[in-house]
């Protein structure tokens, strides 16, 4: 999944892409690049980002959707306001990526509406604005996958198919950096659920703390190697900024699979 922030203010790229023709050129090269999935989002979800209002949200992201979805590979939203879900599902985007795993009034409705959207649920502490000031406490494996699951409990009770729904342990939102590898180290236990899984490390500060590598541009080799490891533990999708260098890690590794089922 190839990362496509349209906003002025990402932790990582922020301004890069923050224009519809600069945010297709990018969806075209990471295409290219070796990405599966595109994830849109007009909405920055760092440590202490304010909220976005509907309006802009939906000038940012509707123009770049609308050409996306034309690009031959599924198209992700990452939204957690339901006018901007049912506005991009209905310019024929494939999937809703939230951070508040539907929790908003009307979210879940919005995506039970639409039978063959697929969607995106993750665990955040808190909110964006304070989910680091106040990090979670005690052991957050069980924690996270309780909350994960009752989320998918709640929009199968709608009627959304589990087929359509993937987990995400939120990694960085609301954790300390301990807690985040944790969530790492044992993330064959979020699999009990029965859904797949996504991760989302690429960048991630919790990266940074560990090699010491201030630039979240320059945590490539850290995401990589996140990435991989999380793949090899079990997560059916990765959330990256660095699609080639990914992929080609990827690709060694199945390489290396394809030998050991030989």
């Amino acid at each position: 999944m190839g990362i496509v922030n349209v906003t002025p203010d990402s932790f990582s790229d922020g301004g890069s892409h923050a224009d519809a023709r600069a945010a297709l050129r990018h969806c075209e090269a990471l295409i290219g690049e070796g990405a599966d999935i595109l994830d849109v989002g007009g909405e920055s979800t760092r440590p202490g980002s304010p909220a976005v209002p509907l309006d802009e949200e939906l000038a940012r992201v509707l123009p770049v959707v609308r050409e996306a979805a034309t690009l031959g590979v599924p198209v992700s939203v990452d939204t957690y306001k339901p006018e901007v879900m049912r506005a991009v599902l209905d310019l024929g985007a494939d999937i809703v990526n939230d951070i508040w795993a539907l929790r908003r009034p009307g979210a879940r409705e919005a995506v039970a509406a639409h039978a063959g959207c697929g969607v995106c649920l993750m665990h955040m502490h808190r909110d964006p604005q304070t989910m680091q000031a106040a990090p979670m406490e005690g052991d957050v494996v069980p924690q996270v996958a309780a909350f994960l699951a009752e989320a998918a409990k709640a929009l199968c009770a709608l009627g959304v198919a589990a087929d359509r729904i993937v987990l995400d342990p939120g990694i960085g939102f609301g954790k300390t950096v301990a807690q985040n590898f944790a969530l790492l180290a044992r993330q064959r236990e979020l699999l009990a659920a029965g859904y797949p899984l996504l991760a989302g490390w690429s960048r991630k500060s919790s990266l940074g703390a560990v090699t010491g590598i201030e630039s979240p541009a320059g945590r490539m080799l850290p995401s990589v190697a996140a990435a991989l490891l999380a793949v090899e533990r079990g997560a059916r999708i990765v959330r990256v900024h660095d699609v080639q260098e990914t992929a080609q890690a990827l690709a060694v590794w199945q390489a290396m699979r394809a030998q050991d089922d030989s």
